[in-house]
């Protein structure tokens, strides 16, 4: 069997038992969430979320990128959330490469260039958050009011710390 099988057989069985149908459009809380795409960070799972509550947008690193900002302009300007979190993780993949390694590993794999592609990976896990959480406060498509925090998540032990940001 597929993973996509996998997955479809498991949609069916949500579906016979799906009550969320009514949830609201604009969310319950009005925060949006920033956080990585690995399969072991959970957002909904480890900030007690259900359908409805927030707005989540995941990205490799859980970086402030162009698209990540994007769904934050909307889901701030359009559907009217007023906090953000950006969260990364322990452990996370995004440190154990440089651009240089994976434009190299893409050439080498495709024999095409990802030379013009920041693929934003990082050293410092603290630094990556700030770094952040400092973009999406200086985006000027953004209200000025905007909470924006950033946090580590840990994938060790579930804890979700602040780091905190100056300016």
């Amino acid at each position: 069997m597929s993973a996509v099988d996998d997955v479809l057989e498991r949609n069916r069985e949500y579906a016979a038992r799906f009550t969320d149908g009514a949830a609201p459009l604009l969310p319950r809380l009005p925060l949006v969430v920033l956080s990585c795409i690995d399969a072991r960070v959970q957002p909904a799972r480890f900030l007690g979320l259900g359908p409805g509550d927030a707005h989540v947008v995941r990205n490799a690193g859980a970086r402030a990128t162009p698209d990540a900002l994007r769904s934050i302009i909307i889901s701030t300007q359009v559907l009217g959330t007023r906090e953000c979190m950006v969260i990364h993780h322990t452990d996370c993949g995004m440190v154990s490469f440089t651009n240089d390694d994976i434009r190299a590993k893409l050439r080498a794999e495709t024999g095409a260039s990802a030379d013009d592609i920041d693929f934003m990976p990082f050293t410092d896990l603290d630094a990556s958050v700030q770094d952040d959480v400092r973009t999406i406060r200086a985006n000027p498509l953004l209200p000025k009011e905007l909470e924006v925090s950033g946090w580590v998540f840990d994938v060790a032990t579930g804890r979700l710390d602040e780091v905190k940001v100056l300016g």
